[in-house]
């Protein structure tokens, strides 16, 4: 970027930061940089013939935390960060601005290669460097991610050859005498800061039970769906009475105690779909949907983290 361009967009940007601007503040929260090693490679073309341009990794994964924080197609993206001022600066004013393709693509070549899990561990690596490790707990609790079923009828075989938006890997279920098609994110949440420390994606038929996020020595406080179920850590789990056979006074009591300690867990859930509207997704398998959720509780973390340090908890 040439020195006039440079100094005109962060003019424009000057006006914007007089009024605040939150993702300038999410900028400094985390080491972006320790990010680039891991997805280094994904878009380096080393080939004589040249094609498409080489796109900053850094950027790359800034873009997927816009597009899952504000809800956002893979075009809707592209427009909005050539719209908004504050989306370039907070991907530092790039020189090539990645279309809607190349995010698609950055996101394939994520989900198949596994990168997406070593993003989420690095992020991790920095919230314990940080001091913020697990002490008191965890929660771990799950929601549906709908998907897309399509138009065909639900008993027809999905798989490889399935196209349009129809949901390759997406599973019907029912809760509550309503029915759910898509995937579930189950999803452990650390009881002394609020901070998301570990996530599964399945189908929407897999059962809460069986995903046992905690680790030993960790106290899991978990609803009454996991009844049963065993546990790495302590389980703090509520219990669930049977056919003529309710639970008795002490174990009423304890679930009260349980719920009320548990019940942090659901803000997360509450900020995915109501403030990202990252509830719904439009890929087709289980690999591709947990590519997004990564980058949704990523941004949930920022989120957090933001609101820790205004608290001068950080």
């Amino acid at each position: 970027m040439d020195d006039l361009t440079s100094f005109v967009f962060n003019e424009e940007y000057r006006v914007v930061k007089k009024l605040g601007d939150k993702l300038a503040e999410i900028d400094a929260l985390l080491d972006w940089e320790a990010f680039r090693p891991i997805v280094r490679g994904l878009y380096i073309n080393g080939t004589e013939k040249g094609g498409r341009p080489n796109i900053d990794e850094v950027v790359m994964v800034k873009l997927l935390v816009l597009q899952q924080w504000n809800g956002l197609s893979d075009p809707e993206i592209q427009r909005q960060v050539v719209d908004r001022i504050s989306f370039r600066k907070f991907l530092g004013f790039p020189e090539t601005i990645p279309d809607f393709t190349t995010v698609w693509l950055f996101r394939e070549r994520l989900s198949k290669t596994g990168k997406d899990r070593e993003l989420w561990a690095e992020l991790q690596r920095q919230m314990d460097n940080k001091g913020l490790k697990v002490k008191k707990g965890v929660i771990q609790d799950a929601t549906f991610i709908t998907a897309d079923p399509g138009h065909a009828k639900a008993d027809t075989p999905r798989g490889d050859d399935a196209e349009t938006r129809r949901s390759k890997e997406g599973t019907w279920v029912k809760k509550a005498s309503k029915s759910y098609f898509g995937f579930k994110l189950h999803v452990k949440t650390d009881m002394d800061h609020g901070l998301i420390r570990e996530i599964e994606t399945t189908t929407a038929s897999v059962h809460d039970s069986q995903i046992d996020l905690s680790k030993p020595g960790e106290v899991n406080y978990r609803d009454r769906g996991y009844h049963g179920a065993p546990s790495r850590g302590y389980s703090a789990t509520m219990k669930r009475g049977a056919r003529d056979h309710p639970i008795g006074i002490r174990d009423v009591l304890r679930n009260k105690r349980i719920s009320r300690k548990r019940s942090p867990g659901e803000r997360p859930f509450a900020v995915i779909r109501t403030v990202f509207k990252s509830a719904h997704v439009r890929v087709t398998t289980v690999a591709r949907t947990h590519v997004k959720m990564v980058a949704t509780c990523l941004a949930f973390n920022l989120c957090q983290l933001l609101t820790l340090r205004k608290k001068c908890l950080t």
